[in-house]
């Protein structure tokens, strides 16, 4: 199994869509095997889901994300956990542990109106 977390010194990111880096970890037998950074080189929204799958990741873990993103990734074989905060590391080993706190309802809608100078804080408006 493969997971990524969206990555931003060291914590989830809670925008899957600026999301500059991935930390993407091997488990085998659900045993962290290995992990490591990677940065996503610009890529942006639309290719993120590509980005994972060619990666071979088979699950996401995230902050706040928009309807089409799941889409994609649910497309791509990627199953999505959204709405988890704190360290990358801890949320693994709690997945793997089967004790992942995270809402499969979260979304992100920011992409319905204007922000000035195309700023953003998923964290001011209607991602939950």
């Amino acid at each position: 199994m493969k997971i990524a977390v969206t990555h931003e010194n060291g914590t989830v990111f809670q925008h899957f869509g600026h999301t500059e880096s991935f930390k993407v970890y091997e488990v085998i037998d659900g045993e962290v095997k290995s992990m490591r950074v990677l940065s996503t080189n610009g890529s942006g929204h639309g290719a993120l889901a590509g980005f994972l799958k060619d990666l071979g990741v088979d699950t996401l873990i995230c902050g706040g994300i928009g309807g089409g993103a799941k889409t994609a990734l649910s497309d791509a074989g990627i199953t999505v956990y959204p709405g988890v905060t704190g360290a990358c590391d801890k949320a693994v080993l709690d997945f793997v542990m089967g004790k992942l706190n995270y809402d499969p309802d979260t979304l992100c809608s920011h992409h319905d109106h204007d922000h000035e100078h195309g700023e953003h804080d998923c964290g001011s408006h209607s991602c939950h």
